[in-house]
């Protein structure tokens, strides 16, 4: 940039714009208000007539946007153009480390001497390194949908270890010549994706219910009531859309891009029936359960899902809305149930799946004498691929028979 188009930059900009260069190349403490000033083309006076000192101009640097701005389109173009999730991965964490390389004096400053710093400026960072985060839960939310993939945790909670790990080994090596865990960069970022592979994400492998409605050989993971009406319970604790979202689920036997594609218009009330219709892939109605797993969730017209629909102030189409206030994605859904469900286990010791509510649903429905003939009707599918649903039902039969006969005994 040349001086005369530099002159015609507003005085702030300029001593923030200034400030940034001289903190990313030699850290906040060697840097010096007489620099920045020089370098902004600006007496001293002026500097702290904005600022007021050194840490108040630090402020207004940690509060610019159009880094993180930069960040998160960045972030969305490469999430637009990645070949797999362990690549997309990779190149995050190298793309990540890369840059805080470029400014490894201001990292060390930043981190070193934050103790030191008045409490806006450490709210700042916080909210900075938030922001930062929300880019990056984004940026997985998006590498994880692409491939239908489901996470063990939220993608905030994911998004924010992933930084803080990355974060963690850059002050390691910044600031240390002793590897003892890594032999080098490329080591470290190898381990942190097989770490993200295989301890944060649900191999496709695990998805027993989707499985075994496709006619796997695997058993269907039906799940048990006290889990069922604990996920039930989570949800309503945390929004009533949440409650409206488990309920539905877990008494419609809809599939979750079914769930997803649900407009307002498809729900209704008819002849003491709560309904919903589907118009993806094999359009029916489905009733809504009003008792689920022994326990009695309203009535048509007063359950879970009518008190979310009667409490919306919006006039938005879809039937469940995400934070855009645009209609709930798969990838949405699963994150709710995620949270409703964190430190759950199924009685197998894995992780409940969304997709087992569907299963728990065909479960139920057969164990308590509803026709396989009409499930078909219900479900939208043939016979051949409710047979594994058919098969587990017929055992949880046998073994509560089992367990009458042998009470009786006991009797």
């Amino acid at each position: 940039m040349d001086l005369m188009s530099n002159r015609r930059r507003p005085t702030r900009q300029r001593l923030i714009q200034a400030a940034t260069q001289l903190f990313i190349a030699q850290g906040v403490a060697e840097t010096t208000t007489r620099q920045i000033a020089d370098l902004a083309e600006v007496n001293e006076v002026t500097l702290f007539r904005h600022f007021g000192n050194k840490h108040g101009l630090l402020l207004a640097v940690m509060e610019d946007a159009e880094a993180l701005a930069h960040l998160g389109l960045a972030l969305g173009q490469e999430a637009s153009q990645m070949s797999s999730v362990s690549q997309a991965l990779k190149n995050y964490a190298n793309v990540h480390m890369q840059a805080l390389e470029q400014i490894q004096e201001f990292v060390r400053s930043l981190i070193g001497e934050s103790g030191h710093y008045p409490v806006e400026n450490r709210r700042a960072l916080g909210r900075g390194v938030m922001l930062a985060n929300r880019y990056t839960a984004q940026y997985l939310s998006t590498i994880f949908g692409h491939e239908q993939l489901q996470t063990r945790l939220p993608t905030e909670k994911l998004s924010s270890l992933l930084n803080s790990l990355l974060l963690g080994y850059a002050v390691l090596e910044f600031t240390s010549e002793f590897h003892e865990l890594w032999h080098d960069r490329e080591y470290f970022v190898d381990g942190l994706v097989e770490l993200f592979l295989y301890g944060a994400v649900v191999q496709p492998v695990e998805l027993d219910a989707s499985d075994a409605a496709q006619g796997g050989d695997r058993p269907v993971m039906d799940l048990p009531a006290p889990l069922v009406h604990d996920i039930l319970r989570r949800a309503r604790q945390h929004h009533s859309q949440d409650y409206a979202l488990a309920y539905v689920l877990f008494a419609s036997g809809l599939s979750v891009a079914e769930v997803a594609g649900l407009w307002r218009s498809h729900v209704f009330v008819e002849d003491h029936q709560h309904l919903v219709q589907v118009v993806s892939g094999a359009v029916r109605q489905v009733p809504l359960n009003q008792w689920i797993l022994g326990r009695r969730y309203g009535t048509p017209a007063n359950n879970p899902l009518a008190q979310w629909l009667k409490s919306r102030k919006d006039d938005q189409y879809p039937l469940f809305l995400n934070e855009r206030e645009s209609a709930m994605s798969v990838t949405d859904i699963q994150q709710h149930w995620q949270r409703w469900t964190d430190g759950l286990t199924t009685p197998q010791g894995a992780l409940p799946l969304v997709e087992q509510s569907q299963a728990t649903w065909y479960v139920e429905m057969l164990t308590r004498g509803l026709s396989p003939e009409t499930l078909t009707l219900l479900a939208g599918c043939d016979m051949t691929a409710l047979e594994p649903y058919i098969r587990r039902a017929q055992e949880k039969k046998a073994l509560d028979e089992v367990a009458r006969l042998d009470q009786r005994v006991s009797n």
